[in-house]
């Protein structure tokens, strides 16, 4: 049965977390806000947990999981930037964009596409989220909460405690999110792609 913590949207308690930070130390999945959907999150490095969040997402590994990363610096550790890219990125970030970037050393090859060596990134604008990655001091994994064969992610936090009690190990209630998920801008070319649009303005990539 998964724990179901209460976090304030905009000022969140310390306390709580703290413990959630130590559910996803000991391998726990959870399901946060963002400033888009809620997400599904895990420890960077636990394989047995990327497994399960894959699993309960219903995706392979060809599948582009995310890193929520706290700022650019972060980013940039875990991606290849150049100074014209760091420039879009500065502009955008935080807020609703995932970036498909090449991935550096630093990103375990698993979670990287299997055949284009790449990863997606995003600096969420949410204070949850910010708290959480700002305890744990590395990014966090996720991936958009849509549950396999819907079309919708869920974004009301007692709908995800009831559908996936039993499968995740903490949902944090931090109020409804957005239906709408993060615009997705492939940085990997000269020119950026536009392969979803979201939330996310792509006017700011002329786009």
């Amino acid at each position: 049965m998964s724990q179901f913590f209460q976090i304030h949207p905009d000022n969140p308690q310390l306390r709580l977390i703290k413990q959630a930070v130590q559910i996803i130390h000991q391998g726990g999945i959870v399901a946060l806000p963002t400033d888009s959907c809620y997400a599904l999150v895990c420890h960077l490095d636990d394989k047995d947990a990327v497994t399960r969040l894959r699993r309960i997402r219903g995706v392979d590994e060809k599948h582009h999981l995310t890193l929520l990363c706290r700022d650019l610096s972060e980013i940039a550790q875990y991606a290849k930037v150049d100074n014209r890219q760091f420039r879009m990125l500065k502009a955008a970030t935080p807020g609703a964009y995932t970036f498909i970037l090449e991935a550096t050393k630093e990103v375990p090859r698993r979670l990287s596409h299997p055949s284009r060596k790449t990863i997606g990134l995003r600096v969420p604008e949410n204070p949850i989220t910010h708290a959480l990655l700002e305890e744990l001091k590395q990014p966090l994994l996720g991936t958009t909460l849509i549950l396999p064969d819907e079309d919708e992610p869920l974004t009301d936090p007692q709908l995800v405690r009831v559908r996936l009690e039993k499968q995740i190990d903490l949902v944090i209630d931090g109020g409804a999110c957005s239906l709408i998920p993060t615009t997705v801008i492939d940085m990997t070319q000269e020119v950026p792609e536009l392969i979803r649009q979201g939330r996310g303005d792509a006017a700011l990539f002329g786009l």
